[in-house]
C-alpha cells in the first residue's frame, strides 16, 4: 500500500519506518528542511532501540522516502497519517493548530479518494474538525479515521510491530476495509483490531494513558504512607500486583511520571471534562500528586544537610524521563536540577542518551560528565532520577571512593536497602526505610 505520514517526530518516524518494514511504500513529510535532509541521507533523528536498523534497511531498499512537499505526499498516499504535535495550551487543552492547518492544506490538493488518519493524540471531536477543514476546499471523496497510537518509548518498535490491540475509529465501511487490510500483518498472532466510532477511539487513548498515570500516582501515595507507617512499598507493590485484576505494571513508586504523553494527556482529558461541565476529581488528584512527587527527594536531601545546600555539589544520574529514550519532556530530573541549583548547589549530570537534549535546553546550568563515575567526582551525594539498566549494578566501591560522603538519594528504588546498609551507605529511596551508615 502507498502510505504518507505527515510529521517525522517520534510517532511519525516510528509509524513510517514500521509500515515500510512490512513492504509498504512510505513517504514521510516534514516542513523542517534540515531534518528531511538528515533523514534522506540516512541520519536518524530520534533515539529509539531497534528503530535505526529498520530505518537504514528500508531507506536502502527504497521503501522509505522523505520530503518537505505536502503536495508530493498527498499525491503518493492512498492513506495519509497525521502524526503532528498537539502540545498543551496554557489552559491544558491540546493545541490542534498543526493538525487543522495540514487538514486545510490537504483539502486544497487531494484529487482522489483518501483515508486521512489522525495518529496524533487528539481530544474528542477532532475527527469532525479535520473532516470540516478538508471539506471546505474539496468535493473529492475522503474519510477521516481516528487511529490512536499506543507506543511506549523504549519499546516502540515492538509495540508497533506486535500491538496488544489496534483501535480504529470510523463509521465508513470503505475506510474500515482499507484500515483492516493495512493493519492485518501486525495482528497475525490474534490480537484484536477494535473498530468503533471516531469519538470513542479518540477517548480511548486519553482514558488508557490517564488510567496508567493514576496507577503511578496511587502507588506514590502508598509509598508516602509506607514511610509514615513503617511499611515497605516494595512488599506492598508485589502483594498488590499479584492480583491479576490489577497487574504488576505501572506500580513502581518513584519521583513521578514525565514524557510526552502522560502529563499532556491527563491535562487534556481534564480540560475536555471541564468543557463538558464535568469535574474529573480523580485526574485532578493524579496531577497534584505527580507535581509533588517530582521533588519528593528534596526534603530528604535538605534535612541531611541541615537545610543548607549552598556550596554543596551533587552528582545526578539520569536525565531522560524514563530509560531507553532521549526524551526529556517533563522529566523529573529537570525539576530536581532546578531545585538544587535554586538552593545554591551545583550539579554534575550523566545520562546515556539524553545529555545533548538537556544541554540544548539548559546549557551550562550543570556540568556534563563523560560517564557515570566521572560524574561522582567531589560530589557530596549521588541523586538517581532515571532507572537506566547501567545504573542498576554499579561498582559501589568506586562510588564510595569518589563521593565525599557515602550518600545516595534514589528516586527510582534501584538498590536493596539491606545491601546498601551492609556496604556502609546512607541510602534513602521512595516508600522504604533508609539505610543508615
Amino acid at each position: 500500500m502507498k502510505i504518507t505520514v505527515v510529521g517525522t517526530g517520534y510517532v511519525g518516524l516510528v509509524t513510517g519506518t514500521c509500515f515500510a518494514e512490512t513492504g509498504n511504500d512510505v513517504v514521510c513529510v516534514d516542513i523542517d528542511v534540515n531534518k528531511v535532509n538528515k533523514l534522506s541521507n540516512g541520519q536518524i533523528t530520534i533515539y529509539e532501540p531497534g528503530l535505526e536498523k529498520l530505518f537504514e534497511r528500508n531507506l536502502k531498499e527504497g521503501r522509505l522516502h522523505f520530503t518537505t512537499s505536502l503536495a508530493e505526499g498527498a499525491k503518493h498516499g492512498e492513506v495519509i497519517f497525521l502524526a503532528l504535535p498537539t502540545p498543551p495550551g496554557e489552559d491544558g487543552s491540546a493545541d490542534l493548530s498543526y493538525i487543522l492547518r495540514v487538514a486545510d492544506d490537504l483539502g486544497k490538493i487531494i484529487d482522489d479518494y483518501k483515508v486521512i488518519i489522525d495518529k496524533s493524540t487528539v481530544p474528542v471531536g477532532t475527527a469532525e474538525l479535520v473532516q470540516a477543514a478538508i471539506a471546505k476546499h474539496t468535493t473529492q471523496p475522503f474519510d477521516v479515521v481516528s487511529n490512536p497510537e499506543f507506543l511506549r518509548e523504549g519499546v516502540a518498535v515492538d509495540d508497533f510491530m506486535k500491538p496488544d490491540r489496534v483501535v480504529i475509529g470510523t463509521r465508513s465501511e470503505r475506510a474500515r476495509k482499507v484500515m483492516g487490510e493495512l493493519f492485518a500483518p501486525f495482528v497475525r498472532q490474534g490480537n484484536p483490531i477494535l473498530f468503533m466510532d471516531e469519538k470513542s477511539a479518540e477517548l480511548t487513548k486519553y482514558a488508557a494513558n490517564s488510567f496508567l498515570a493514576t496507577k503511578i500516582s496511587f502507588m506514590n501515595e502508598i509509598a508516602i504512607l509506607c514511610e509514615k507507617l513503617g511499611a515497605d512499598v516494595d512488599m506492598v507493590r508485589r502483594g498488590v500486583g499479584s492480583d491479576d485484576r490489577i497487574g504488576k505494571r505501572f506500580l513502581f513508586p518513584g519521583i513521578g511520571y514525565g514524557g510526552s504523553c502522560f502529563p499532556k494527556d491527563v491535562q487534556a482529558l481534564v480540560k475536555s471534562s471541564e468543557d463538558a461541565n464535568y469535574n474529573f476529581k480523580i485526574l485532578n488528584a493524579v496531577m497534584d500528586v505527580n507535581e509533588r512527587q517530582k521533588l519528593f527527594l528534596m526534603p530528604k536531601i535538605s534535612a541531611w544537610f541541615d537545610n543548607d545546600l549552598k556550596g554543596k555539589h551533587f552528582a545526578l544520574w539520569g536525565l531522560a524521563f524514563k530509560p531507553n529514550t532521549d526524551d526529556i519532556r517533563e522529566a523529573p530530573a529537570l525539576y530536581m536540577i532546578d531545585a538544587l541549583v535554586e538552593a545554591g548547589a551545583t550539579v554534575a549530570v550523566f545520562d546515556p542518551e539524553a545529555m545533548a537534549n538537556v544541554k540544548r535546553l539548559i546549557g551550562d546550568k550543570v556540568t556534563y560528565a563523560a560517564n557515570q563515575y566521572e560524574c561522582l567526582t567531589n560530589a557530596d551525594a549521588l541523586v538517581i532520577a532515571t532507572e537506566w539498566s547501567v545504573f542498576r549494578t554499579p561498582d559501589f566501591e568506586k562510588i564510595g571512593n569518589s563521593l565525599n560522603n557515602k550518600l545516595i538519594f534514589d528516586g527510582r528504588n534501584l538498590f536493596d536497602v539491606s545491601r546498601m546498609e551492609e556496604l556502609g551507605y546512607h541510602y534513602e529511596s521512595v516508600g522504604r526505610a533508609a539505610a543508615k551508615n
